[in-house]
């Protein structure tokens, strides 16, 4: 008998040791629940890591986190939480585990998350809201929410991977603010060369379109062909000094100033549908009194950029356009019977320019402290409103 155990090799014996207690990793891993495991070969052969093994290192990657990480349950009890939410909520960690997360939301926050959560049980979501931290202080967040675990299938487990917003937020106000500078400027730079098209340009191409004509009738009517020329010269000089006027007139309505937005909008439609056969129907203008002027030119100015997509892509045959004063608020309206388009995922020919006039049309919007929204199906038209809440106790001028 011992003669035959002595004949088995040392090296079988080591390999078969090695198998015995990488079996034997893995019963304990079966039996301790630790399903998610991995194989893996190092130095001393393969060996079964779980999931469990590196639960010191996930908690380190947490804490490391300059986010904020929660877990709670479905009626919003904080199971978990790490460091950096305790910083964004001011309070010490162990007043924070344990306690409601409704703490921290104001009511309104707290009902816009009630309403989420459901979904977020199911697929996820991602909101924005306010933090109110332990000094009274507000804190704008962006919260990602999505089921983690089923705990007997009966307690469901929420995650909550929180993001400060506070940088993200004064950098749209630090763009807003260079954006409306660009807009002062741009208009300002508008208002100048209309300006030098008005006294200059204009002038001079009134001033050839007399001597041409004068040409024209010295011409004898022998020299039929010469007086034809002229005639075409003087024709042609009528038509640039009526496309410099038009030019000079959308660069810096003169009729805006003088008589108001009711007048430039039923100018500039008329113009529109004269240039391009689209016939455009205004209801509602009349106004009772006068807006404040940079309500009424960005409300022309959206008007102006709204046409120019309606002739370039919608391929419509009509346009709608209401103007009206709710309370406080003037509201345009702007429909087509167009093509429309995906507003999610705009085609490809809609891409540039387009996407910058609906950007500009907003941004014109926010300036005066409005709200564009854009609705728009395919095959189905474009609808584009605007509502801008006029300044309380001066809400329009005479």
């Amino acid at each position: 008998m011992n003669s035959t155990r002595s004949k088995v090799p040392t090296d079988e014996i080591a390999s078969l040791r090695l198998r015995l207690e990488e079996a034997e990793e893995t019963l304990r891993a079966i039996r301790a629940g630790e399903v998610d495991a991995l194989m893996g070969t190092g130095r001393q052969g393969k060996k079964v890591f779980s999931l469990a093994g590196a639960e010191h290192a996930y908690r380190m990657l947490i804490e490391a986190m300059h986010e904020g990480a929660l877990t709670l349950t479905t009626d919003k009890m904080i199971l978990y939480a790490n460091q950096c939410f305790a910083r964004m909520v001011k309070c010490p960690l162990e007043q924070v585990t344990g306690g409601s997360f409704r703490r921290f939301l104001s009511a309104a926050d707290g009902a816009t998350l009630r309403a989420h959560m459901k979904q977020a049980a199911q697929t996820g979501v991602k909101i924005q809201l306010l933090l109110h931290a332990a000094d009274g202080s507000k804190l704008p967040v962006q919260i990602s929410i999505r089921p983690l675990a089923n705990e007997g299938g009966k307690n469901k487990i929420i995650g909550m991977v929180v993001t400060d917003l506070t940088e993200s937020r004064r950098t749209e106000e630090m763009l807003r603010a260079l954006t409306q500078r660009v807009v002062q400027v741009q208009e300002a730079e508008r208002g100048q060369v209309a300006l030098e098209l008005h006294d200059n340009i204009t002038q001079l191409l009134c001033a050839i379109l007399v001597r041409s004509q004068t040409l024209a009738d010295q011409l004898s009517t022998h020299d039929s062909p010469a007086q034809q020329e002229a005639l075409k010269l003087r024709d042609l000089l009528g038509h640039t000094a009526e496309e410099v006027e038009c030019i000079t007139r959308n660069l810096r309505p003169g009729v805006l100033e003088l008589l108001g937005l009711d007048a430039v909008l039923r100018a500039a439609s008329t113009e529109f549908t004269s240039r391009t056969g689209v016939v455009v129907t205004l209801t509602g203008v009349a106004l009772a009194a006068r807006l404040p002027p940079d309500t009424e030119l960005a409300l022309y100015r959206i008007l102006q950029e709204a046409l120019k997509n309606v002739q370039k892509h919608a391929h419509a045959q009509q346009v709608s356009v209401h103007l009206a004063r709710l309370g406080n608020t003037v509201q345009l309206l702007i429909k087509d019977d167009g093509v429309g388009f995906n507003t999610e995922r705009q085609p490809a020919k809609r891409k540039g320019s387009s996407r910058l006039g609906l950007l500009g049309m907003h941004e014109r919007a926010a300036y005066v402290g409005g709200t564009l929204t854009v609705k728009s199906v395919r095959r189905s038209g474009t609808e584009i409103e605007v509502r801008i809440l006029l300044p309380s106790g001066n809400p329009a001028v005479n």
